[in-house]
C-alpha cells in the first residue's frame, strides 16, 4: 500500500472510531510535506463508490495535510452517501490522486479523457439578456472529473457528465473548461 493510500485510511479510522484529526506523520517523503497541490480521495466499498471529495488546487499548507482533509470529507461529508461507520472500515479501499495545476484549454482537441480530467465553470444565467450585459459575471458553478473513469471515453461525453454535476446548462450558459493530469496512489 502507497504511504499516501496509508495515510487516508489512517486518516479516516481515526477520525471514525475516536473522532480525531492525525497529524501529518514524519515517515513520508519529504516532497508530499513541502508541495502544495490539489488532492482527491476515493473511498470505495466492494468496488463501489462509497465517498469522494478533493480540492483543485491547494487549500492546505502540504499535500499530505491536503489528504488527511479529504479522505476525512470524503468518509463523512460526500453528500450521495451517508457517513461511514465503524463496522465497514475493514471493507473499504482508497485512491488518493495528486492534481497538477488546472490549465486552461482553448480546444476540445486538448482532451483526452483517458488522461485529463476536467474543470468546467459556467455563469449561472437563466436568461439570454444577462449575458449580453455589459458587467459579465463571474464564472459561478463548478463542476470537476477525475480522468480515465470507466465508460468515459470522449471528451464530449466528459463534458456533459461534468455539467450535469454542476447544473451547468452548456447550451445557455458561457462556460470555460480546465484539464489537469494526476499522479494516482493505490
Amino acid at each position: 500500500m502507497s504511504p499516501l493510500v496509508s495515510l487516508a485510511k489512517s486518516a479516516v479510522e481515526a477520525y471514525i472510531i475516536d473522532g480525531k484529526i492525525i497529524s501529518p506523520p514524519d515517515i513520508l517523503p519529504g516532497e508530499f510535506l513541502k508541495r502544495r497541490a490539489g488532492a482527491f480521495v476515493t473511498i470505495e466499498k466492494n468496488r463501489k463508490l462509497r465517498g469522494c471529495i478533493g480540492t483543485y488546487s491547494a487549500t492546505k499548507k502540504n499535500i499530505v495535510e491536503e489528504i488527511i482533509h479529504n479522505a476525512i470529507s470524503a468518509a463523512i461529508n460526500d453528500y450521495r452517501f451517508n457517513p461511514i461507520k465503524v463496522g465497514e472500515l475493514a471493507e473499504l479501499s482508497y485512491t488518493v490522486y495528486i492534481l497538477t495545476e488546472p490549465e486552461l484549454v482553448r480546444d476540445i482537441s486538448e482532451l483526452n479523457p483517458k488522461k485529463f480530467g476536467i474543470i468546467v465553470k459556467g455563469q449561472g444565467f437563466s436568461s439570454p439578456d444577462v449575458i449580453f450585459s455589459p458587467a459579465p459575471r463571474p464564472y459561478q458553478k463548478t463542476g470537476i472529473l477525475l480522468p480515465d473513469l470507466e465508460g468515459i471515453d470522449t471528451a464530449e461525453k466528459q463534458i456533459s457528465i461534468v455539467c450535469q454535476k454542476a447544473e451547468i446548462d452548456s447550451n445557455r450558459e458561457n462556460i470555460i473548461i480546465y484539464r489537469f493530469s494526476v499522479e494516482k496512489y493505490d
